[in-house]
């Protein structure tokens, strides 16, 4: 009986080699696990994979000569969108040197014609003021006063006289001074000559009436009186004439 305790208690080599063949077989789960751990993923297959590789097989000068001639159309066709965008690009630049250059002569032809307009305007409107600055002058060589209440009269009036002068003077009329001058018909109106030794033929002796410029352009022409030659037997100067008559 105790050795058949002992067989009990203590296994036998096969039933310790069976036990280590059990331990040895993994179960599903642990299976999977296993394969999961040995299997590499996809991606990494995909790494490790040679890519396919290109086909090298030589062309026969065939589709050789194929090939040329379509990329030699392609550039050739290339060439001609080339040249199309660039005459398209030629003509608008030609189009817009054109609206330009017309844009800017109309627009100095319109500044020019404002210009003008604007001139003209107020060379018809001083022209209207002429006619009074004429009378003041004229009141002033011709009144006398004679007494106090015609002289505060006189002054008033030139006062008035000499408010629209500052006025002309302010827009740019100025008034001629041809007086020794040499006649120029572009500013000058001969009314009179006087043949005279004191002046040079041709020189303006006296102003009649006072001619006016506004800027370069001339509102009224001066009417004045031109220096003639003297006549046959009047060759004395005036000074000489002065000194007879008072001998006389």
């Amino acid at each position: 009986m105790v050795e058949d305790a002992q067989n009990l208690e203590s296994p036998t080599e096969a039933d310790q080699s069976s036990d280590q063949v059990v331990e040895t077989i993994p179960n599903a789960e642990e299976q999977t696990n296993l394969d999961a751990t040995v299997d590499p993923p996809a991606d990494m297959e995909a790494d490790i994979l040679p890519e396919d590789e290109e086909d090298d097989t030589p062309l026969d000068s065939a589709e050789l000569e194929a090939v040329i001639t379509a990329l030699q159309q392609e550039v050739s066709n290339l060439r001609q969108q080339l040249t199309g965008q660039t005459q398209q690009a030629d003509n608008f630049k030609s189009q817009y040197m054109r609206i330009a250059a017309d844009f800017e002569n109309f627009r100095k032809r319109t500044g020019k014609e404002k210009e003008d307009m604007e001139l003209r305007i107020k060379c018809n409107t001083v022209n209207e003021i002429l006619g009074a600055v004429d009378n003041f002058e004229r009141a002033r060589l011709q009144i006398k006063p004679s007494n106090d209440g015609e002289t505060t009269i006189h002054k008033s009036y030139q006062g008035v006289y000499r408010q629209l002068v500052e006025g002309l003077k302010k827009i740019g009329v100025s008034a001629m001074r041809p007086e020794g001058k040499e006649f120029d018909p572009n500013f000058h109106e001969a009314v009179f000559q006087e043949p005279t030794s004191e002046y040079p033929e041709g020189t303006v002796i006296e102003q009649v009436v006072r001619g006016y410029l506004l800027g370069d352009k001339v509102l009224r022409h001066a009417m004045v009186k031109v220096a003639a030659p003297p006549e046959e037997g009047e060759e004395a100067t005036p000074a000489t004439d002065k000194a007879s008559a008072e001998e006389s």
